[in-house]
């Protein structure tokens, strides 16, 4: 077991050392078994944070992210935290204005994470396989940038499914509806 974490923890340092040395745009810590963002990581990243545009943190074990991670991290792009349990986002996701593309599928969000519709540079929302059973329908509607709304596997309402063009300017992905079980 303990072989296991130093393991773990020896690989997540790599990664931020090769993001670090190599001044890339990205960071991936997907698949690293994190239950938290390592706190470690922002003095480790301080001289880089500005240039990072892309993290993955898809298929860890987070349950929630935190107002810091969102404002140390305020240039990106594209954000993947797919396979978590993350049941809600920290308001200070409003102050990323450079996000086009969250991907939130696999988590545990029972409401649409209502931060992100004042997020107008988002052009993807990829909540697909959550909770979700309601959606601020006319919240979406005025999001300018939005392309894709992928809510696939949520238990949605029959309101969602009376979004059409040229009522929302996105394609919404839907899963095919339920029939109605004869009697």
């Amino acid at each position: 077991m303990q072989k296991r974490m130093g393991e773990a923890v020896a690989r997540v340092a790599r990664k931020v050392n090769d993001t670090v040395e190599n001044k890339t745009d990205s960071l991936d810590l997907a698949n690293c078994k994190l239950i938290a963002f390592p706190v470690g990581i922002y003095k480790a990243m301080r001289s880089v944070t500005e240039g990072i545009h892309r993290i993955s943190l898809a298929n860890n074990e987070l349950k929630s992210l935190t107002s810091r991670f969102v404002t140390t991290f305020s240039q990106l792009r594209e954000l993947n935290l797919a396979g978590n349990y993350l049941h809600r986002l920290p308001e200070e996701v409003t102050s990323l204005l450079h996000l086009r593309a969250i991907n939130l599928s696999r988590n545990r969000f029972r409401h649409f994470p209502e931060p992100l519709t004042t997020v107008t540079t988002l052009e993807t929302i990829d909540l697909e396989e959550n909770e979700i059973t309601e959606v601020p329908v006319e919240k979406l509607a005025t999001m300018a940038s939005l392309r894709s709304l992928n809510l696939r596997a949520n238990p949605v309402g029959p309101e969602v499914r009376l979004l059409v063009r040229p009522l929302v300017p996105f394609d919404l992905l839907l899963s095919p509806e339920e029939p109605v079980p004869k009697v």
